[in-house]
């Protein structure tokens, strides 16, 4: 890994606040439509369920749902950011521009995922601020709020910058993001409990990453969670150096960018 030098910490901040810029200025695209379909999610399985499902003691279905949409919103929308941004410079060509700078691949990294996180948090905020007026959260034990949410975005973000160095064109991201992302999310126990499923299943999902994440950040409003806080932490922490791992080896090779 190439450290950050004093220039380099300078790039990747101009290049982090261009790729925050990217998004917020289409926010009403970025970040709204990504509100509205979380809680679409919540106004429809709420209704639904509310009154059926009940997974943890005390705890509404509606309520237990608000964790996991704002977790879902987070990883997508870290993943699509740093996909998208990527895909489309390579695309237009501008691309080069970046290539012609002595930012260090540490440098890209930072700025790229950097940016992700910002977006991804930011839509998981908007998300629970809304759907607090439907399911009131506890805020149980908070820190693993912040470290699963961090975490989360920061792993998703690096993962979008896998998907982007490796795509060519539109349709591979969008194929990586339907038939990787999504399913991986849904099946991570956003809409129910695990431990509600048969067992064939129940070990199926132990082993997605994504399950630890919205487990561990649901942790943090109840107080309660299938699995251990601190064994989501270590499953988190490892993915994500496996996946922060890659993404620098490629940003440092030149994956499909240097020609």
């Amino acid at each position: 890994m190439t450290a950050l030098s004093l220039g380099s910490l300078t790039g990747a901040g101009t290049l982090f606040r261009k790729e925050v810029l990217r998004f917020w200025k289409v926010a009403f695209q970025t970040v709204g439509a990504p509100v509205l379909t979380a809680v679409l999610y919540l106004l429809i399985f709420g209704h639904v369920l509310e009154d059926r499902v009940q997974v943890f003691e005390g705890v509404g279905y509606t309520s237990f749902l608000v964790p996991g949409l704002v977790m879902m919103s987070v990883l997508q929308n870290a993943f699509a950011n740093s996909v998208s941004s990527l895909i489309q410079s390579k695309i237009s060509g501008n691309l080069v521009f970046l290539l012609v700078t002595p930012l260090s691949p540490s440098a890209w990294y930072v700025a790229y995922v950097g940016a992700a996180v910002v977006r991804g948090l930011a839509v998981g905020l908007g998300v629970l601020v809304v759907t607090m007026w439907f399911g009131t959260p506890r805020f149980a034990e908070p820190w693993w709020i912040v470290i699963f949410g961090v975490l989360g975005a920061a792993m998703m973000g690096s993962l979008g910058l896998i998907a982007g160095l490796w795509a060519e064109k539109f349709d591979q991201t969008a194929a990586f993001q339907n038939f990787i992302v999504m399913p991986m999310t849904l099946l991570a126990g956003v809409f129910y409990s695990v431990q509600t499923l048969p067992s064939l299943w129940q070990a199926v999902s132990h082993l997605n990453p994504f399950f630890y994440m919205v487990d561990g950040f649901r942790r943090g409003f109840f107080g309660a969670s299938d699995i251990a806080p601190g064994t989501s932490l270590a499953v988190v922490l490892a993915s994500f150096v496996i996946v922060a791992g890659v993404a620098l080896r490629l940003l440092h090779t030149g994956y499909k960018i240097r020609h």
